[in-house]
């Protein structure tokens, strides 16, 4: 579990990996992306990213967003 801040116009890079994250916004607003389609993320949304889709977080507010990134652990069989 990692925790982001991004400040007032600031991004995540659009990006994609080949493992599922959760997101959950703690406060602020912006827009998540998936490069084709957008939408609104604001203070106590949850969202999923399943594994290999592109996404990005932009902070489209005056004030900071935070938000919490959990990747679940698998073990190796």
């Amino acid at each position: 579990m990692r925790l982001f801040e991004v400040d007032p116009g600031g991004s995540s890079p659009l990006h994609s990996h080949p493992w599922e994250h959760e997101v959950f916004v703690l406060e602020g607003e912006g827009l998540m992306t998936n490069g084709k389609e957008e939408k609104k993320i604001k203070e106590g949304d949850f969202i999923f990213i399943p594994p290999n889709e592109m996404h990005q977080l932009r902070n489209t507010s005056q004030t900071i967003v935070k938000f919490l990134c959990m990747i679940p652990y698998k073990h190796k069989q």
